[in-house]
């Protein structure tokens, strides 16, 4: 690989391109991409009395059979500007290496072992101990699991009955059940109407309103309608 340099608007002494040999490691730069066939280092020196801080610019140019890659800096002088460029040049070379990797990988390098898929994708079919493909099983054909909770049998995960709790209670009227539920501080309160003699619960509503419901039975109802979730519903 061949490295050029060349001055703009000055001279480049002897010294610098030594230097630049020197600092650009050809071995380094073509372990990262192979296919680099030459440097172009090009040296500006600007003469505005106001930039001297940035008064050399290096531009480093990398020619090869893929993309050309750029990389400048400016600096008080043109070695500093140098070390900068060079440190923008290999860490764009890296950047276009770790692309090219990740491309090949893409291209069938990171493919799943057949006795891994089944694990690894959702919903694949699994291989059978005699090396055949066992079809999946759909959502359809999947019988979710039964599981009987007190006196409820319950298929997947369904209503989760936390605790059941079975109380006597005398009948009061609907002031004493107001009472009661402030008492514990619960939003509902669940009694026995003095008046109606029929199991009711006073609620909470907005603001400082209570509302009431009363459970009647239906002389008509043989059993009780089917989707409805009764006492678990809510």
């Amino acid at each position: 690989m061949d490295i050029v340099v060349k001055g703009r608007k000055t001279e480049v002494p002897e010294r610098f391109r030594k230097h630049v040999v020197d600092k650009l490691k050809l071995e380094k730069i073509q372990k990262i991409d192979a296919k680099a066939i030459r440097l172009d280092v090009e040296v500006t020196k600007e003469h505005n009395p106001r930039q001297a801080d940035r008064r050399d610019r290096v531009e480093i140019t990398m020619r090869s059979r893929g993309p050309v890659i750029r990389a400048e800096a400016s600096a008080a002088d043109p070695y500093a500007a140098l070390d900068l460029a060079t440190e923008k040049l290999e860490t764009r070379l890296r950047k276009q290496h770790d692309k090219r990797v990740c491309a090949r990988r893409g291209n069938g390098h990171n493919r799943i072992p057949a006795r891994d898929v089944a694990v690894t994708v959702p919903n694949a079919a699994s291989i059978g101990e005699d090396g055949n493909l066992e079809p999946r099983r759909t959502a359809e054909q999947e019988e979710p699991p039964t599981t009987r909770i007190g006196p409820l049998e319950v298929q997947g995960e369904g209503p989760l009955v936390v605790r059941e709790k079975t109380h006597t209670a005398a009948p009061m009227s609907l002031d004493q059940a107001l009472y009661e539920m402030e008492l514990v501080g619960h939003d509902f309160y669940l009694f026995v109407d003095s008046e109606t003699k029929l199991p009711s619960v006073v609620y909470r509503r907005h603001g400082y309103d209570y509302g009431v419901i009363h459970l009647e039975p239906d002389p008509f109802a043989q059993e009780p309608p089917r989707g409805v979730g009764g006492a678990l519903g809510g």
